[in-house]
């Protein structure tokens, strides 16, 4: 039988990470479970008094781990660190409930197809969203993919994924650099498949994540999508694939056009057609402007700085 270990970052979210948790005590979803590892990413420790309690209630053994230096790759790090004997390391953030097949069916896929990397749906929840843009935060948020279970040729984010732990244990998986910027899985993944590596789509792996209010905002969504279209921009920087940089760039400037103009001309007849159009033009920007002084920082020491204090609305 595989060893499966699940890691859980999270920052500043007890609560949230209480209900992370406990989705995974049905029978179904704890009987996959080898091992549950907690990385508390809080410099204050913010998630230990919960971290005990559910040691106590699971029926699997968790560990905790205190990484306070802020940043996502190191939380991600931090908890790799200790699955050294795992067969296989599933990601499940703390904004995140599973469905109650969500490990198994990860797993099975896995198993399946012998992938080193299984990615499974995502629907993103948004009840602190005002109700004019709650369709649009909530669509930004999910993640959707082929209907039936089966080989892929590309990688989403690792927030609900299942790793082969040989992928993962050799050094730094996580690249330090990204702690502030995010995109800690895009440089991961992009590495894995230029190994050859053998990536699968697992249709009844699904997950809810339940996006905070200070993430539920258009300003947060035109910010996060400058940083996720300068990611194939910078991949193919990082690769040295210049025509490929090329490409991209005028892919980029295509969106600003046709997207950019469109949004205008939207705005006042259908501000959510607008809102969605101004989106898809802010990835064509960050194609263009993908060198690293135009990263947005959204993780990290940034996110605690946005916070207000006292707050417990943030996140790895």
């Amino acid at each position: 039988m595989s060893k499966v270990y699940v890691v859980v970052p999270t920052m500043g979210r007890p609560e949230q990470l209480d209900r992370a948790v406990r989705s995974l005590f049905n029978s179904e979803n704890a009987g996959t479970v080898e091992k549950l590892v907690i990385v508390d990413n809080h410099p204050q420790a913010t998630a230990l008094s919960v971290a005990n309690r559910l040691k106590h209630e699971a029926e699997f053994s968790v560990i905790y781990v205190h990484e306070p230096r802020p940043g996502v790759a190191n939380a991600r790090n931090a908890g790799v660190t200790q699955c050294a004997d795992a067969d296989f390391i599933a990601f499940l953030d703390d904004d995140e409930v599973a469905s109650p097949q969500w490990l198994n069916a990860l797993v099975s896929t896995a198993l399946m197809y012998d992938a080193d990397v299984v990615f499974g749906p995502i629907d993103g929840y948004a009840s602190c969203a005002p109700v004019e843009t709650r369709p649009l935060v909530e669509a930004f948020f999910s993640r959707s993919g082929p209907k039936e279970t089966q080989l892929i040729d590309r990688a989403y984010g690792c927030g609900n994924s299942l790793l082969k732990a040989k992928c993962l244990i050799d050094g730094v998986p996580f690249d330090p650099a990204t702690n502030e910027t995010g995109g800690e899985d895009d440089t991961l993944f992009a590495r894995l498949i230029a190994k050859g590596a053998v990536i699968a789509w697992s249709a009844d792996a699904a997950v809810e994540e339940h996006v905070p209010k200070h993430r539920a905002t258009m300003r947060y969504l035109l910010v996060r999508a400058f940083a996720r279209g300068q990611g194939p921009s910078q991949t193919s920087a990082e690769n040295r694939h210049w025509l490929g940089l090329i490409g991209w760039s005028l892919v980029g400037a295509a969106q600003v056009c046709v997207y950019g103009v469109s949004a205008l001309a939207t705005r006042f007849a259908s501000p959510h057609t607008s809102a969605r159009l101004a989106i898809r033009c802010a990835e064509g920007l960050g194609k263009m402007f993908w060198f690293s002084s135009f990263e947005p920082k959204l993780y990290g020491q940034s996110e605690l700085k946005a916070q207000p204090a006292g707050s417990s609305d943030q996140a790895t």
